[in-house]
């Protein structure tokens, strides 16, 4: 008598990704409830089964469901918001954005709209970090897929977490409520080591042991990244995350893209997963990972498309394409990722990076019925060999396309036939993730209106009205200056020698408030000319309107200050200067009383352009066109005593010397 089971999938090429590589052509999968019931020829189970739902399979390849092994689903909704930038860049670009726009809804509308995206593709499990994991979650559940969901947890504040601790609060409350969940398994996302403290990292460490659930985190993405580790912690990230308890959990490390040999036996030998997201580390110039080699060391590698605003699509057919034709062409080798792994990679290999393998990835009985069925019978897909046994992998890797998958399912419950969505509403969807483009439209536009607008969305400014007494002199010599400097006249409050590297941008526009901003980075030296500290500082600089005294000019301007956190090409990439001039010059600095007045003495050597000529500042900040006054009188006697001609005042400013220098 014939077993009775919900469906039975008859009559396709049924391709297993068990250990076996078994495949089954013109074969049959049965399906009750949840999880598989068995695998074979259709004839066999055509006779041992009676099902309840009978879908022929004929001209089609049966095939576990694709696993993302790394993404930010939610980010759909940014979605080609800004291309074609270096990693940090985009981040910064991106970051102001989301904080002000992620919210709950935001993140359920996005993952609804990634959800569609990954169920017409043919992926049933993905593994997400996010803010707002909680929206994912629900949104995940409810569409019917399968998802390794991460909160995450920053140094910084946060859409979701004012501070690293709040983020850890959230995320122990999202394990609680999501853990033995059919669907869901909740997972820690500290973001990366540089966006982390010691103390969070070993944080989230505990907290993924305390629970038993999935780490996953950024390693090595770039090599910028790891050379500041070195540069920071005297180590490389993969040992740096080690040091802090990270691979002492069920790590799911994403990208991994410049990680050595050594650090990827410590991997493998933590039991780690290996998320390679190819497309999204070539767009972003971020490099190639050493795949073939990891693979050879036996590490669980899997691949993943990272997010929708990085890659630019969900696509697993497109993403294990590339994987195996890119680790060829990095290795010389045409054989080192062979079609039959790469699909691997997508399916088990990607459940055994997620830690997921033991229900997932394959098809076997008493795992979960995550299947994707994809039609073969398309013209870019024939003809069909079939004197190789692996020509089947190959027309999955090289030929298919996600737009031939027909029919997905998850869990035992259909998500998708016949290429019509059943678990959620993809117009309705589409029309919303429109009004929220056109918000966030408005708001980069008015950002991108001027520099100011930038500035104020990349950081915290402070305005200053700033009021200066100023005389700048050309010298021959300073010898009389530091001879009056170490006398009796004047009385020095501090004093400091450092070297200045400044870089202006100039824009085109008529706001006054945005004619210049400079990017300055000091390192203070000490007597022996070695540098004991740094620092770097952002100054937009509006219009000066002088007033001229004897000997001296009264400035005013406004000024706007923010800390400079980011690189120097960070800064020349997001605000995109119509010029830039960089002076560099040897400062030494003494701040003087003189007849019970303040005063700045600045000694000046121009390093760069080779400006022969050494120059002296004295200024005074001052608040009335009296004191201005008085000051630009003491300003005459300060000259007179450096024995300074005072004919020799220079009334243009730093970079228009510089200017006037490079054009000679």
């Amino acid at each position: 008598m014939a077993t009775k089971v919900d469906l039975l999938l008859s009559g396709g090429d049924v391709v297993t990704m068990n250990e076996a590589y078994e495949v089954f052509p013109s074969g049959a999968v049965a399906v009750t409830g949840d999880h598989i019931e068995a695998i074979g020829p259709v004839e066999e189970l055509s006779k041992q089964y009676q099902a309840k739902e009978i879908v022929d399979c004929t001209g089609q390849v049966v095939m576990p469901g694709l696993v993302n092994a790394h993404t930010h689903i939610p980010m759909s909704l940014l979605r080609g918001l800004n291309d074609d930038l270096r990693l940090d860049v985009w981040l910064g670009y991106l970051m102001p954005i989301e904080r002000e726009f992620v919210t709950f809804d935001f993140v359920k509308l996005g993952s609804e709209v990634a959800c569609a995206e990954m169920i017409r593709s043919g992926v049933t499990t993905f593994a997400d970090m996010y803010y707002f994991e909680d929206s994912v979650a629900e949104a995940t559940a409810r569409i019917g897929m399968r998802g390794l969901l991460g909160q995450t947890v920053l140094t910084f504040p946060a859409p979701d977490a004012e501070s690293y601790e709040d983020g850890l609060v959230i995320c122990r409350r999202f394990i609680e409520k999501w853990l033995g969940h059919p669907l869901v398994q909740p997972a820690v996302s500290p973001h990366a080591w540089y966006t982390a403290t010691p103390e969070l990292l070993r944080a989230c460490a505990d907290l993924a042991r305390a629970y038993n659930v999935p780490l996953h985190t950024h390693i090595s993405e770039t090599a910028l990244e790891v050379e500041n580790c070195r540069q920071e912690h005297n180590m490389r990230v993969v040992p740096w995350n080690a040091e802090h308890g990270i691979l002492k959990t069920k790590l799911l490390a994403a990208h991994c893209v410049h990680i050595d040999r050594g650090e990827m036996y410590d991997l493998k030998k933590a039991g780690a997963g290996v998320a390679h997201c190819p497309t999204s580390n070539l767009k972003l110039s971020s490099g190639t990972a050493e795949v073939g080699q990891m693979l050879n060391l036996g590490l669980n590698v899997g691949v993943g498309t990272d997010g929708p605003a990085s890659n630019n699509d969900l696509d697993m057919f497109e993403e294990m394409r590339l994987a195996a034709i890119l680790a060829k062409t990095v290795s010389g080798d045409p054989t080192v990722l062979p079609a039959r792994i790469a699909l691997e990679m997508a399916t088990i290999g990607g459940a055994r990076a997620l830690h997921m393998s033991d229900f997932t990835g394959s098809l076997e009985p008493k795992k979960r019925a995550d299947i994707t069925v994809v039609d073969m019978d398309r013209i870019h897909n024939w003809p069909h060999f079939s004197n190789h046994t692996d020509a089947i992998y190959s027309r999955l890797v090289y030929a298919a396309k996600s737009t031939d998958v027909a029919h997905v399912m998850c869990n035992g419950r259909w998500l998708m036939q016949d290429r019509e969505l059943l678990t959620l509403d993809e117009k309705g969807v589409k029309e919303q993730a429109a009004k929220i483009a056109r918000k966030i439209d408005a708001f980069v536009l008015e950002r991108e209106s001027s520099p100011f607008n930038k500035l104020v969305v990349l950081a915290g400014v402070q305005r200053q009205e700033s009021f200066e007494v100023q005389v700048k002199v050309t010298l021959e010599d300073d010898r009389q200056i530091l001879s009056v400097l170490e006398g009796d006249e004047v009385q020095i409050t501090k004093q400091a020698h450092y070297r200045q590297f400044d870089s202006y941008f100039m824009f085109d526009g008529e706001d006054p408030d945005a004619a210049r901003l400079r990017y300055r980075e000091d390192e203070f030296v000490d007597d022996d000319g070695k540098v004991y500290q740094a620092r770097a500082r952002l100054t937009l600089l509006g219009e000066a309107h002088e007033q001229e005294y004897p000997n001296a000019v009264m400035l005013s301007r406004s000024r706007y200050l923010a800390p400079a956190e980011q690189s120097l090409r960070f800064y020349r990439e997001y605000f995109a200067p119509v010029e830039e001039v960089s002076v560099n010059k040897d400062r030494r600095r003494w701040r003087i009383v003189y007849k019970e007045t303040d005063f700045a003495v600045n000694l000046d050597r121009v390093i760069e352009p080779d400006i022969s000529t050494r120059f002296m500042e004295i200024k005074s900040r001052t608040w009335s066109r009296s004191d201005a006054e008085r000051k630009a009188a003491l300003i005459t006697e300060l000259l007179n005593l450096f024995g300074v001609d005072q004919t020799s005042a220079e009334s243009k400013e730093y970079p228009e010397l510089a200017v006037e220098e490079r054009l000679r």
